[in-house]
């Protein structure tokens, strides 16, 4: 038996589940019988995956219209969140978007706007639930950043700004809960083939949306602090952050 097959939450919160790595993920929940809440701000889109997710063996699927940038809302959904399933064993946020870093250079208004949707919405989330899972000792936290936090670079710094936030938010909530028992698990896909980067040309360094959700569920099974996925990204952002400041400044990435 795989070890991601061992891990069989079951209770399951997912942010962003409209997204195609979270829709991925959840597919994956619902087909070993776990009880899923999602929250999305597609409402339709978001219908539309719970009936899928409800024939696909999910124990329960409940869903809710979310906004990242609209904070005031927070605490409620959480709280309908906790309601609903009784206990969180994993809570899954996995919404962001893909700004145009020109657009960001050019104008504050939109670098503020994708940095309450990348960054400070992600942190007012993990702060409303991680305050829970310190009550309830245990559960996990797993959030989908990017390589992009990494090292800034010039083709989507504001992007990696926003990611690198999260990363080291998490970095010192993981040390805060460990005494609690809840684990906190950063995620850090690399090029997924999706719907927001479907105007990229495509390679070899990228990946579908299913093979990074089975790389999720392996990460929360095995209760991994930082998961790069493909594993392979590791080893190319590990080459990146150490490439010298007068070289790198130097180079179009």
């Amino acid at each position: 038996m795989s070890d991601d097959a061992k891990a069989s939450p079951d209770n399951v919160l997912i942010i962003g589940a409209t997204s195609a790595i979270a829709e991925a993920a959840a597919r994956l929940f619902a087909e070993r019988g776990c009880k899923l809440h999602l929250l999305a701000r597609d409402s339709e889109r978001l219908a539309a995956i719970t009936a899928d997710l409800q024939l696909r063996g999910a124990a329960s699927v409940a869903s809710e219209s979310w906004e990242a940038s609209r904070f005031e809302d927070h605490p409620r959904l959480i709280d309908a969140a906790f309601a609903a399933l009784g206990r969180i064993d994993i809570a899954l946020l996995a919404h962001g978007t893909l700004p145009q870093q020109a657009d960001c250079a050019a104008d504050f208004t939109a670098a503020l706007r994708e940095l309450n949707t990348n960054a400070i919405g992600a942190v007012s989330m993990l702060t409303h639930l991680a305050n829970r899972f310190e009550e309830q000792g245990g559960g996990t936290l797993a959030v989908i950043t990017s390589v992009a936090g990494d090292r800034g670079r010039q083709s989507n710094y504001l992007y990696g700004a926003a990611k690198s936030m999260v990363s080291t938010f998490l970095q010192g909530l993981r040390q805060r809960l460990h005494k609690s028992g809840a684990h906190v698990l950063d995620i850090k896909p690399g090029f997924v083939d999706t719907p927001m980067t479907a105007a990229f040309e495509k390679g070899i360094l990228w990946a579908d949306p299913e093979r990074v959700a089975r790389g999720i569920l392996r990460a929360i099974a095995k209760k991994k602090p930082v998961a790069y996925l493909p594993g392979f990204w590791r080893f190319i952002m590990l080459i990146i952050k150490h490439i010298p400041e007068p070289i790198f400044k130097r180079l179009n990435l």
